[in-house]
């Protein structure tokens, strides 16, 4: 298996030394690391390039981003990667492991943050995504290249690409939900508040589930931009 991860990013100058070099020791091994930067105006690029192996420039937008990285990426195993997650210890093991029954998967995911409902929040995402089959960006969503390009990677879209990638991946099967956690920041839900940002969660994914299109959604989950 040669595993490639991709992570979009924009503007991350602040943290984005300290996640690639969370990952040194997969690239030690093997792995490759692809940096897909959507216009990024601080110095996000040049603080990547030392600890990547590639770091690209792309269209702004998550889906775009993670396309373009998978574009050039070289190995048979896709994980995409959020640049405020980090990933369990043995990540690559286990999705190997994973990948000898299942054509993609995700990991469960833990919050870091001030509230105290964050495991709350993340043990409801983790029942939520075993239910359903549906996989978040946070929970670092991992896919053989053969069945990325049969689901026709991630839709054009700005918002819900992760929601729209699992319901095509699960056309061709179920995914490995592993119990390991990938640990994620809180710093959205410490921003806004948790229940303001729950509430808002439920409110986008009711009405992108009722039909509303993403490019109406994305407004408002990014309501600064």
């Amino acid at each position: 298996m040669r595993l490639s991860i991709v992570m979009p990013v924009l503007n991350e100058a602040p943290h984005i030394a300290d996640i690639l070099q969370s990952l040194q020791a997969l690239r030690k091994n093997g792995a490759e690391v692809i940096v897909a930067d959507g216009g990024s105006t601080d110095a996000t690029a040049a603080l990547a390039a030392p600890l990547a192996d590639r770091v690209l420039a792309a269209a702004r937008g998550r889906a775009a981003q993670m396309n373009a990285g998978a574009r050039a990426a070289g190995g048979d195993v896709l994980l995409f990667l959020h640049a405020d997650t980090r990933l369990p210890a043995n990540a690559a093991a286990l999705i190997e492991q994973a990948l000898r029954q299942r054509a993609w998967g995700r990991f469960d995911v833990e919050i870091e943050g001030r509230s105290r409902w964050l495991p709350v929040i993340a043990m409801t995402m983790n029942l939520r995504s075993r239910a359903s089959g549906i996989c978040t960006g946070d929970q670092a969503l991992f896919v053989t290249r053969a069945a990325f390009d049969a689901a026709g990677g991630f839709p054009a879209q700005p918002l819900m690409e992760d929601i729209e990638l699992s319901k095509r991946l699960k056309r061709i099967g179920k995914p490995a939900c592993l119990r390991a956690r990938a640990r994620t920041s809180g710093r959205r839900w410490d921003r806004h508040g948790a229940w303001r940002t729950i509430l808002l969660m439920w409110r986008l994914r009711f009405d992108y589930w009722r039909g509303v299109p993403a490019s109406r959604l994305v407004a408002r989950y990014y309501p600064d931009a």
